[in-house]
């Protein structure tokens, strides 16, 4: 016998369906990607830019300042 026969037949009304785990709307209808999926990509493209920017200013600062004073090498400008 079915579900819907065997709840019927016990008097109870119709099963009752979960709620779907709300999903984020996607950005187009047929591109795979979610509103969410987007924000987390903007968010991890934007930390890696500031880790990009941080490593470029320790880069120089190494080769500008630290290299020179223990003497690794000499600036062709100095």
């Amino acid at each position: 016998m079915g579900e819907a026969r065997r709840r019927n037949a016990q008097g109870l009304g119709p099963r009752q369906r979960r709620p779907e785990a709300s999903e984020s709307p996607r950005v187009v209808a047929w591109l795979p990607l979610t509103q969410d999926q987007t924000r987390q990509f903007v968010t991890l493209t934007t930390r890696g830019a500031w880790v990009g920017i941080g490593a470029l200013v320790l880069f120089w600062v190494v080769v500008r300042f630290i290299g020179p004073a223990v003497g690794w090498w000499t600036l062709a400008d100095g």
